[in-house]
């Protein structure tokens, strides 16, 4: 299942990052890249609650990166480096579903993939910033 898992992330990263680039209707764009790319009904509902839960906690979100990475305006950010990050900081914050360090590991492995070279460490940086937050939080 994590391949399928997996293939659902990249999904709907692509979904992500063309709604960002493009404007385009995100539910509409992650329909079409999942007819395009077949995966279990599990997976594609789990790139449907990504998407949706990404969408619907975009502020918090966004707010999230830049206490994590002060340095580095949204803006200036690459959309690919940022919708990975959105990707992770709602499986982390939000969603609960998956283990931490599995969380920030699919994000640096999208980075890998996608990302530039410097991608995947500043991916793990400001997520290990972001769930070093997130424990400190819990603990409280």
């Amino acid at each position: 299942m994590a391949t399928a898992r997996r293939k659902a992330r990249v999904t709907t990263l692509q979904a992500l990052y063309e709604v960002d680039s493009a404007a385009h209707d995100p539910k509409a764009t992650l329909q079409r890249l999942l007819e395009e790319t077949p995966m279990p009904e599990e997976a594609q509902a789990f790139a449907r609650d990504l998407l949706e839960g990404v969408l619907s906690n975009h502020q918090e979100i966004d707010h999230a990166i830049q206490r994590a990475a002060p340095t580095w305006p949204l803006e200036q950010l690459a959309r690919i480096d940022l919708n990975i990050l959105r990707l992770a900081i709602f499986e982390i914050i939000f969603d609960n579903e998956v283990p931490l360090k599995v969380a920030i590991n699919e994000a640096v492995e999208l980075a890998k993939t996608f990302g530039s070279d410097n991608s995947p460490k500043f991916v793990n940086g400001v997520l290990g910033t972001i769930a070093a937050e997130s424990e400190s939080q819990a603990r409280r």
